[in-house]
């Protein structure tokens, strides 16, 4: 069979790699990359250090409204999928890379398997709530990691063709994590204690495009006086600079970091503090506390789990957080165990 598998992000190169090493064991795979990230240390990087497989096109989408930005994967996908004349469409997560591909997909009546089905944040705002929800409908397939995310379709009425698997972006941290900690040397680079750091993300547009919670996180980040990793995104860096922020010592903001430094980063702070879903999941595979930097989020199992706390952009609630947070000795396993690229393949083998 013939399968087009569709990434954009971060968070989609690495979901990518383990699915595709799975499914090339016996099937064709053409991989699309369709620009969504372009800046070489949040794509080109994440390739290099998985030992993903070259994409097969780049679509060069670029940045630009969410309008222009979808429109411009749609016109890419589609000529694509007319060339290819794929089997099925493999998308994954809630980018505009996703709701492009499996728009495509479906008005030319391919099939659409869609890997990280169901979550909800409940957060219509968000345009990853719109994405994720646009692509649910259109799947033949969904792959949920957690029965929560299931029952999230079930309450929408999709029940057929839905399967929990687990998160493959687990299997592809179990899968470099060895060997992450031999090629990084971010801890002696940043002349970092393990164990005596926060590391802090920050992209979403709910909190870059907005002064008055940007400007809150940074006074939060200010205050605590832990030492504090700040990987910053591209995005965010040019909202700093709009509002005139500044840092104090002790909080390091460094260029985006790859997939090996990110992985050692992780686990080695004491407390994680993100806007990423990526992010949230990766400090729960390390067990690491999570102080999430928005009002609501779709990984609800870690939040239930009692690893990850909500805490906004509100400056007080991070502050009060930061040193008070403590996760329970229990650690339970709701992201799945790491083999669910292998039962991806092997239900769309079937």
């Amino acid at each position: 069979m013939k399968f087009v598998s569709v990434v954009g992000a971060r968070p989609e190169f690495v979901q990518a790699a383990p699915v595709s090493w799975a499914l090339r064991k016996a099937h064709t795979e053409i991989l699309v990359h369709t620009g969504q990230h372009y800046d070489y240390a949040m794509s080109q990087a994440f390739f290099d250090e998985l030992g993903a497989p070259a994409p097969d096109y780049n679509l060069e989408a670029g940045s630009g409204s969410h309008a222009r930005q979808t429109a411009a994967m749609l016109i890419g996908m589609e000529d694509v999928l007319l060339k290819e004349q794929p089997d099925a469409v493999i998308v994954r997560g809630d980018t505009n890379s996703t709701v492009a591909g499996a728009l495509a997909a479906s008005k030319l009546g391919i099939p659409v398997m869609h890997i990280e089905a169901g979550e909800r944040s409940f957060a219509r705002h968000m345009p990853e709530e719109i994405n994720r929800i646009v692509a649910d409908h259109l799947a033949d397939r969904c792959f949920c990691v957690s029965p929560k995310s299931a029952a999230h379709l079930a309450a929408e009425g999709i029940t057929a063709g839905v399967y929990v698997t687990g998160d493959v972006m687990l299997d592809a941290s179990l899968h470099h994590r060895e060997l992450a900690r031999t090629k990084s040397d971010v801890l002696a680079r940043l002349r970092l204690t393990p164990g005596r750091f926060a590391l802090v993300t920050v992209h979403r547009a709910n909190n870059t495009d907005d002064p008055a919670r940007l400007r809150a996180i940074v006074t939060a980040l200010n205050t605590v006086g832990e030492t504090i990793v700040f990987p910053v995104h591209p995005r965010t860096r040019k909202a700093l600079e709009l509002i005139g922020a500044t840092f104090a010592p002790h909080v390091l903001a460094i260029e985006p970091a790859g997939y090996f430094d990110m992985m050692v980063l992780e686990e080695n702070a004491r407390l994680i503090a993100t806007d990423s879903g990526g992010v949230q999941r990766e400090a729960y595979y390390f067990a690491r506390p999570c102080l999430t930097l928005r009002d609501e989020t779709e990984w609800t199992e870690t939040v239930d789990a009692g690893w990850n706390l909500l805490v906004g952009a509100d400056c007080q609630k991070i502050v009060d957080a930061w040193f008070t947070f403590q996760p329970p000795d229990v650690h339970p396993p709701v992201l799945g165990d790491g083999t669910a690229a292998e039962k991806i393949a092997k239900i769309l083998s079937e």
